[in-house]
Parts: structure tokens; sequence; C-alpha cells
């Protein structure tokens, strides 16, 4: 492996040496996934995650590889019974004796750079990884998958040394990240950083200039507000944010802020963002608790947008939103009902490896 894994507090940083996230409707190469396998993430309702589990590969495989970390052989028997089923190219789908505690490869999954230098490739940044804040112990096996990822194709994996999650930022490609302070300023993550400090962080480890805040979450969102779930850039200038119509809703008022906080931001360039409001689904109830689903939660993938429904009469009109921010992408919902009792979605489950 490079140098830079052994020793990454003796070198520059990635934005120092050129490297970047690209965003992630720029191409790809590959979207990475962790198998789904924990039950207590999905109590006594494991196995009906896997039909709408496949049938996302499905579509990913249309445009690009899948690469699926998975325990032993067993398992990846068991997942290629799944997906046969499923009608999924296998010559499309690569494993990984990687394993995991969970299935949320977004948050503990590699975060690839790019550098466009000559002769430079693509590099991994390990972010410490807590499943969110300290929850669902234990989290060892997920905290080093990125490491494995960069040891496998001797790739520079750079080290920060603090808690991120890639749930918890969205990029534009051109140099602006956007966060929520109600997760990267949780106590429950870097209590020994404050904003600024985080700042720099995020600067100097996903190669960019500008970051930009808004403050909410929504309500059902165990990881204290990843921005996944509320705001997404289409393109380098526009966003999709999430809101509810539903003025007695207890997500009205946090997502009228949020949206708030959007009309009021510049970026490098000077320009307002644009911005598209997408309806929030009705809530999804499991167990007297109240799950994060959220149509923002959607999969940019090289050929086509996947997008969580519900069995909500708003599904269609979320589609058709969508599609009206990727004219040359085609948005294919999948049903995340019962995927997103375990509080995620497709986001959430995925990570892209750009091209």
């Amino acid at each position: 492996m490079s140098s830079l894994s052994r020793n990454p507090n003796d070198l520059s940083t990635p934005r120092e040496l050129g490297y970047y996230f690209p965003a992630e409707f720029e191409k790809h190469v590959a979207t990475w996934l962790s198998w789904p396998h924990k039950e207590a993430s999905w109590p006594g309702k494991l196995d009906t995650v896997y039909p709408g589990y496949t049938a996302f590969i499905k579509e990913l495989t249309r445009g690009e590889l899948v690469r699926i970390n998975v325990a032993d052989e067993k398992m990846k028997q068991f997942a290629i019974g799944h997906l046969e089923k499923g009608g999924v190219d296998l010559s499309k789908v690569e494993f990984f004796f990687h394993p995991t505690n969970d299935a949320w490869c977004r948050d503990h999954g590699p975060a690839f750079l790019v550098n466009e230098m000559a002769g430079k490739g693509k590099a991994i940044v390990d972010w410490g990884y807590n499943a969110w804040g300290g929850k669902y112990p234990p989290y060892d096996l997920d905290d080093v998958i990125p490491t494995l990822i960069g040891k496998h194709y001797d790739l520079p994996v750079f080290n920060p040394g603090i808690v991120m999650e890639g749930g918890s930022v969205e990029f534009n490609g051109k140099g602006a990240l956007l966060t929520s302070t109600a997760c990267l300023l949780n106590p429950n993550r870097n209590p020994h950083l404050n904003q600024c400090q985080i700042e720099e962080y995020l600067r100097n480890f996903y190669g960019v200039e500008q970051i930009l805040w808004v403050d909410e979450g929504i309500v059902g969102d165990d990881t204290d507000g990843h921005i996944d779930d509320t705001i997404r850039f289409v393109n380098e200038d526009t966003v999709l944010t999430v809101i509810e119509e539903n003025k007695n809703d207890e997500n009205y008022d946090l997502l009228q802020h949020n949206l708030k906080q959007l009309k009021e931001m510049r970026l490098l360039n000077t320009k307002q963002l644009n911005i598209v409001e997408l309806p929030m689904p009705d809530a999804v109830i499991f167990d007297d608790q109240r799950l994060p689903a959220s149509y923002a939660n959607f999969y940019i993938a090289n050929r086509s947008v996947i997008v969580p429904t519900y069995r909500c009469d708003k599904d269609d009109k979320a589609l058709q939103i969508i599609q009206t921010c990727f004219p040359d992408r085609e948005v294919v919902g999948i049903d995340s009902t019962d995927i997103i009792w375990g509080l995620g979605s497709f986001h959430c489950l995925s990570q892209q490896e750009p091209g």
C-alpha cells in the first residue's frame, strides 16, 4: 500500500495534494454495498428487506458495477441466491470478504477521492465511525472497511482521526459541501471540536472550499440529522429539499427553517441556490415509532436515480419532481417500506466509487 496509508499524519492533506470528493451525479465505476445481515436492524423483518434490496442492485447493474462486502463464502452464496432470484446480472457484481457489523455503507464505507493531476489516481478517506454516536455497538468491523478496500486496491488511505459519516455531507462537485449542525455539531461525534475546527477537517480531507450549514434533520432520524434525508444537490447549483405540506406535522417547522436557510445561501460564484421543493411522504410508523421516511434518500446512479417509495399517494408526485431535475437519467421508484424499518434507505445503503 502507498506510504500515504502508513503515515498520513506525516504528509500533506488530500486537499493540498490535489484530491477532492466528486459529486454523486458524476460518473461512477461502481457502487459499494454491505450485504444486510443484522437481525437487530430489522427485528423480525430481515427477510422482507431482500426483495427491495435486490431490485436496487438490479437497477444499479444497468449502468455500473456493484461491489458488495460480505463476511464469508456462506454469506456470498446466500446473497447470490437472492440476486439470481431477482434476475440480477451477476457478471456486474463483485464480492469482497470484508465482514461488517451492519449494512449502512454510506456511513462506514470508503470515501473515494479523485485527483486530476497527471499520474494521480484515486485515494480513500477512512473517517472514524462510531455508529451514530455510539448508539449501536459493536461497530469495530464497520470502522475498518475503508482501509480494507484501500489495501485491496493499493490506494492511498488518509485517516483524519475524527468521526464523520457519508450521509452527513452532500457535495456539488464545485467546491461546496452541505451539512447540518444537528449532526456534525452533536457532542456524541467529536465533542473536542468546534464548528470552525470541523470545517477545517472537511476542507482538508474532502478537498472542498465552502461549507454550507442547515440546522435540522427529520423526525425519526437516529443519525441526528443526516443531510441525505433532507437536501440533495442535483447539479452544481441546484438542490432538492424536502418540505412538509401539513402544517400540523412535527416536521413542518423544522423543514421550513432549513428552507429559509437555503434561500439565504450563496455559492462560491455568488449565485443563489436553485431550490426545488420535494414533498415528504405520509408518516411511516412501526411499533409506535416514526421512521425517517424521505424521498430525498435517493441514489444517483450512472443511468438512473433510484428513489425510495412508501406505498403513499405522494410517491408519484415525488418521482415526477425528481425526474424534472435529472433529464439525462431515468427516475426509478422502488418500494422501501420494509427497508425503512431499519431507519435508512437506498442512499444510506450505498457509496459511490467515481470512475
